[in-house]
């Protein structure tokens, strides 16, 4: 049974905490759970039953090896929290809900992505590491979808997108086949893109297209 904790005490944090013991029911003793790391909660804090055990400090001086799932919506601030995580002994696992359905046919997850509940992913699709699919997501056949992108609930995305490194998509968005999406974009919930975006943008409406640019 592996040692597994959270980093990321809030809403998100919570959900993925039942993901984990969704696979414990299902798979017992995959994972021992032994709390939270957030540097923006009280160590010491019981959070649905469980400690938070410190921040970025405590973390990089955990003696035993320890599985960390990051649960940080924003792409960039997961980003900043990767690069100040150093120590050997932690790993990042991929988490799977098992109601999730994923194909066998050539599909490939990076570490520490998270597929949340009733997520469907069909065939010959790339997802990098640290990407997040949320709550009844479907992606599409030929898919590439790069590191550290997060998709909020019911996101459909279809086949033969291109998703570079960084993009967050709101809730309820869709992407139609045959597009690409630059690095660092944000797509508003709800939003649907028929044509490719631009990287660096934030895009809105149906269609969806870019109101403002950023770094």
């Amino acid at each position: 049974m592996k040692k597994i904790a959270i980093f990321g005490a809030g809403g998100f944090g919570r959900e993925v905490k039942t993901i984990i013991d969704k696979i414990n029911e299902v798979r017992p003793k995959t994972y021992d759970f032994i709390g939270f790391f957030d540097d923006g909660v009280e160590k010491g804090k019981i959070v649905n039953g469980f400690p938070v055990i410190g921040g970025i400090n405590e973390l990089n001086q955990v003696e035993e090896q320890l599985s960390i799932v990051i649960s940080i919506g924003d792409p960039k601030i997961k980003l900043i929290i990767l690069k100040k995580i150093t120590s050997k002994k932690i790993d990042f696992p991929i988490i799977i809900h098992p109601n999730a359905s994923i194909s066998n046919d050539e599909v490939e997850l990076g570490e520490g992505t998270i597929i949340c509940e009733n997520t469907i992913i069909t065939c010959n699709i790339k997802i990098g590491s640290f990407v997040i699919l949320n709550l009844s997501c479907t992606v599409g056949h030929d898919t590439v979808i790069d590191d550290l992108c997060a998709f909020m609930p019911s996101v459909n995305i279809s086949g033969e997108v291109h998703i570079e490194e960084g993009v967050y998509v709101g809730t309820g968005a869709k992407i139609i086949n045959l597009l690409e999406i630059g690095k660092n974009t944000i797509v508003g919930a709800g939003a649907v893109v028929s044509k490719s975006l631009p990287a660096n943008c934030t895009a809105v409406g149906i269609p969806a297209k870019p109101i403002k640019f950023h770094e």
